[in-house]
């Protein structure tokens, strides 16, 4: 299917592994669709893990950190205001932390990087089907097959109205699948191009016409072919989602690959577009009114608020922010306790609101400062790791070195997105997160483990 180059299922590089390694491979490809099958089959993959590499995941400092993460996170919820919320909502972490352990024991290599890359992105592909049904064509699906084993519901129109959410709960959470999907696929199509390339440089130039001919045609067939219309679609759905957060995210990808590959041009050119965008938001009016004859309104009334001008206060994230971090600040070390935000928020501003908009600041307000710093400083940890693997390591290949490049940059687009959003109330896009970091580790103390094997 698409070329020598994509197997749904592919080989682990230790035999004992290729039973969780697999279920690992399917339970992805089916789970933006499917998120119960999906689950089972991930935590069936992780608990093997857990099972085959008990005492490598054990010794492992990073997960020992996520062991005090673990322990503190009890420890708050035993000073939670309401005990019983704050317990429930352990189950928003913990369990992640496990599966993240187990996961990071099964994923050795960059191969495997890619792997689970490739199905990310042909998952991604009926997602996207079911967005575009749901705005042009007015879908409406209400679709349930025994219980939980599939359980859609697709409101015509979008959620809220006017932006695409597919078959996610809200617009946001899906800009939030998408941005993930978006990355991967643009590092996945950088890579096939430069095969490409490489591949044409190699043909002899008397075969010229016949070459362009054959190229074209393999062309349509090709992975490149399919990458470059499902980057495409992911864009113009992200686009549709009318998510600010997802925007950011879009344009930051394609300048951190414009800047990684060089590209200054590009990266010139993705900068007078910003500029330009952000002019007709937020310039003064005569110099806004200049802009706003070229950058459409749907772009920048959505920055600037024109497009929702009676949005109370409350809703307004600069009025979240204030309230959380003000519970921060009364209690410190412990916090008010997991899920307490919204009940908090509710009495003092009369509106139901999910969260603050912002992760670390809602884990700051309910569970502490303490708490906080040590989940931030598990995450920098990985996010350094990686990126010192990637600019010093003489283990990765030339030609390996950009799709870890491409899950490095999903991770800090990740950390951005939930300084704005929380992406850790939806199950599907909570466990791809804590997936592809335990991707980057398994990668990085595989790596370690070579090289102490060597010493």
């Amino acid at each position: 299917m698409l070329g020598t180059s994509l197997k749904i299922v592919s080989n682990h590089p230790n035999p004992r592994l290729q039973f969780p390694w697999n279920s690992l491979q399917i339970g992805l490809l089916v789970f933006a669709i499917s998120p119960f099958v999906g689950a089972v089959a991930i935590i069936l993959a992780a608990l093997l893990g857990w099972l085959r590499e008990a005492r490598t995941i054990v010794r492992r400092p990073l997960n020992q950190g996520f062991a005090l993460l673990s322990l503190l996170l009890i420890i708050t919820a035993g000073f939670a205001v309401n005990k019983t919320d704050a317990f429930l909502g352990l189950f928003n972490l913990i369990p992640y932390f496990l599966v993240f352990a187990g996961l990071s024991s099964l994923i050795h290599t960059i191969a495997q990087l890619r792997q689970l890359a490739w199905i990310l992105v042909i998952g991604s592909v009926p997602v996207v089907i079911l967005g575009f049904g749901q705005l042009f064509w007015g879908w409406a699906l209400k679709l349930q097959f025994l219980w939980i084993v599939i359980d859609w519901e697709i409101a015509p129109g979008g959620e809220p109205p006017g932006r695409m959410a597919a078959n996610f709960m809200h617009a946001n959470i899906l800009a939030a699948y998408l941005a993930i999907v978006f990355t991967l696929a643009l590092g996945l199509w950088l890579e096939q191009w430069h095969a490409e390339m490489k591949k044409l440089k190699v043909k002899s130039q008397n075969a010229k016409n016949s070459r362009v001919l054959t190229f074209n045609w393999q062309f349509l067939s090709s992975p490149l072919c399919f990458l470059t219309l499902t980057a495409i679609a992911n864009f113009a759905a992200l686009i549709l989602t009318n998510s600010r957060n997802g925007w950011a995210i879009a344009i930051i990808a394609c300048l951190a690959y414009a800047l990684y590959q060089g590209w200054r041009i590009l990266v010139g050119g993705f900068a007078g577009i910003v500029t330009s965008v952000l002019l007709a938001a937020f310039a003064p009016p005569p110099i806004a009114q200049i802009f706003r004859h070229i950058v459409p309104a749907f772009f920048w009334a959505r920055l600037n608020d024109e497009m929702y001008p009676d949005r109370p206060v409350a809703l307004m994230r600069k009025t979240q922010w204030e309230f959380a971090w003000n519970l921060a600040q009364q209690h410190p070390w412990t916090g008010w306790g997991l899920r307490s935000f919204s009940a908090l928020y509710k009495t003092k501003m009369n509106i139901d609101l999910g969260h603050p908009h912002n992760l670390f600041l809602m884990l700051s307000a309910e569970t502490g400062f303490p708490t906080t710093a040590l989940f931030c400083g598990l995450l920098i940890w990985v996010l350094i790791a990686g990126i010192q693997f990637l600019r010093q390591s003489s283990y990765l290949a030339k030609a390996d070195r950009l799709i870890l490049f491409s899950y490095l940059l999903v991770l800090g687009e990740w950390m951005l997105f939930n300084s704005v959003d929380v992406t850790l109330f939806d199950f599907r896009v909570n466990t791809i997160s804590w997936l592809l970091l335990a991707a980057i580790c398994g990668v990085v103390f595989t790596h370690k483990k070579v090289i102490e094997n060597k010493a």
